[in-house]
């Protein structure tokens, strides 16, 4: 019988959780089980019934450690339980954790992913039994980032999760020196090696974007404040796709040589995007709000591509270029 066909593929990764903590002795009840994973107490109930009914599970509950514990003490759940392709992905996702590294969340998501992978079967390691073929076959190359304090992360965090405003310094870009901010956090997002904090900040009435690094001394107040239905960032960004920068909403018009065609046409930058062959090359057409971003994205294109529209951005491009020449002149 296949006694995966109950349970759905969310609740693989869950299971497995729960498997290794019962086996660690450490007598593991439902309110500990449900914190640890961020779950329902319900659904991990849900969970110990299906373990119990449908694998076999031997688990019972010791009254004198309030907790559960497995009769057998060498019972493990088995790896053929879950399907190849799904253990086989959950272990590759362990080497995309490496664009986290500097981040709190590495440790704890890395250790979650080490527990549910560790009954692999063989044919997933290498010769000497001791590293699955994968992780030094499919390999994520490292990016520059910004490490992240700690208690930084804890706050924002709880802050996010009571709607609770968050205080703290901030050094902007444009700043000469740290300035108090009161913001309502809204979103954490990631983008090329950064954490950033979006939301409501309270002295500029209006949405903005910190970068987790430059904060010190964050706190949480006691003033809470109701998520609106229009916070999310990925809606505010109108389908463009160029990272972490929100603005004024442009119709964006680059030309392309033929290798900036090629190079531009293999990815996706927003979803109306459309590329279209002209005499002189390749023009290139789509909606975005991250002005900043498509500026240094052409910019970095160099001889392969050049603004057309808007004409700000035409401008601001010949400026930088004509900046660089300046440069290079009188090196």
């Amino acid at each position: 019988m296949d006694t995966r066909k109950n349970l759905p593929r969310t609740a693989l990764a869950r299971i497995y959780f729960i498997d290794q903590q019962i086996a660690s002795g450490k007598y593991p009840n439902v309110n500990y089980l449900a914190k640890e994973y961020e779950a329902g107490t319900a659904t991990i109930y849900r969970d110990i019934e299906y373990m119990r009914d449908m694998l076999g599970a031997p688990i019972e509950y010791c009254a004198k450690n309030r907790g559960w514990f497995y009769a057998e003490k060498s019972f493990r759940l088995p790896a053929r339980f879950a399907a190849a392709n799904d253990m086989l992905a959950l272990g590759m996702a362990k080497n995309l954790l490496s664009l986290y590294r500097d981040t709190p969340l590495y440790n704890s998501a890395k250790r979650l992913l080490d527990d549910i992978t560790a009954p692999l079967t063989k044919d997933n390691f290498e010769k000497d039994d001791s590293v699955p073929w994968y992780e030094n076959r499919i390999v994520v190359p490292p990016v520059a980032s910004a490490p992240v304090n700690p208690g930084t992360w804890e706050r924002v965090i709880s802050a996010m999760r009571e709607n609770r405003l968050l205080a703290f310094e901030y050094y902007g870009i444009w700043d000469d020196r740290y300035k108090s901010r009161l913001v309502r956090p809204y979103q954490l997002l990631f983008d090329n090696g950064v954490w950033f904090l979006y939301g409501y900040a309270e002295e500029r009435a209006g949405i903005r974007i910190f970068n987790l690094s430059r904060m010190k001394n964050v706190s949480l107040t006691n003033e809470t404040f109701t998520l609106p239905e229009d916070y999310d960032y990925i809606a505010r960004t109108d389908g463009s796709y160029f990272g972490v920068f929100a603005g004024k909403k442009y119709r964006f018009k680059i030309a392309l040589n033929k290798a900036g065609a090629q190079w531009a046409g293999e990815r996706k930058w927003a979803a109306d995007q459309t590329i279209k062959e002209k005499d002189t090359g390749f023009i290139v057409e789509f909606t975005s709000t991250q002005y900043n971003r498509v500026l240094e994205w052409v910019l970095s294109r160099g001889a392969d591509a050049y603004p057309l529209e808007p004409a700000a951005l035409a401008s601001e491009w010949k400026k930088h270029v004509r900046g660089m020449m300046k440069k290079f002149e009188g090196s």
